[in-house]
């Protein structure tokens, strides 16, 4: 079991660096963190993935953060749960510190966020997050992300129900316009 895991991560790894400049493949990344989403040995074959990457930036520790969250979600232990959120929490913190505009890192932030529990504190963000990317967007300041990406963050601000009416009408003459 443990030689089948340490092959899916060196695998991804592959996968997720160009061939000669080490960057990371994002559109791979992005396409395998929603697989992760639904199957907990992708979110840990991920993780692993991430973590033996000879450098991080502060997206690749978001992305880090967001499988932890994944982690939390795919936990059956509540003290598991609890425990992988804390490190995804400060994981994310960590990543918006060290990129504090970062639109991807921001929308990871919030839709952990957004999808936690309120009742367990972890959403002390939302409206700070939610507020920036609507900043960036308006600047038309994408970062890393391309426009499929740009596209769902829109959609997902929309449809968190967490905007006002004049940010949701600003959102959809973007969503339009892209």
């Amino acid at each position: 079991m443990k030689i089948l895991f340490l092959t899916l991560a060196l695998t991804l790894t592959a996968q997720l660096s160009h061939a000669n400049d080490g960057r990371l493949n994002l559109k791979a990344l992005r396409k395998q963190l929603i697989t992760a989403i639904g199957n907990s040995q992708t979110t840990d074959s991920l993780y692993n993935a991430l973590d033996h990457l000879p450098t991080k930036t502060a997206l690749t520790t978001a992305y880090m953060g967001a499988l932890d969250a994944l982690k939390a979600k795919h936990s059956w232990n509540p003290y598991s749960k609890i425990k992988y959120l804390n490190t995804s929490g400060k994981l994310m913190q960590q990543a918006v510190d060290g990129d504090p505009h970062n639109i991807e890192i921001l929308f990871m932030r919030f839709s952990i966020q957004h999808n936690v529990p309120g009742f367990l504190g972890f959403n002390k963000d939302l409206v700070s997050d939610r507020e920036d990317m609507i900043n960036q967007l308006t600047h038309k300041n994408y970062g890393t992300a391309d426009k499929e990406l740009t596209q769902s963050i829109i959609k997902f601000l929309i449809d968190s129900k967490r905007c006002t009416v004049a940010e949701e009408e600003k959102l959809r003459k973007q969503l339009v316009g892209l």
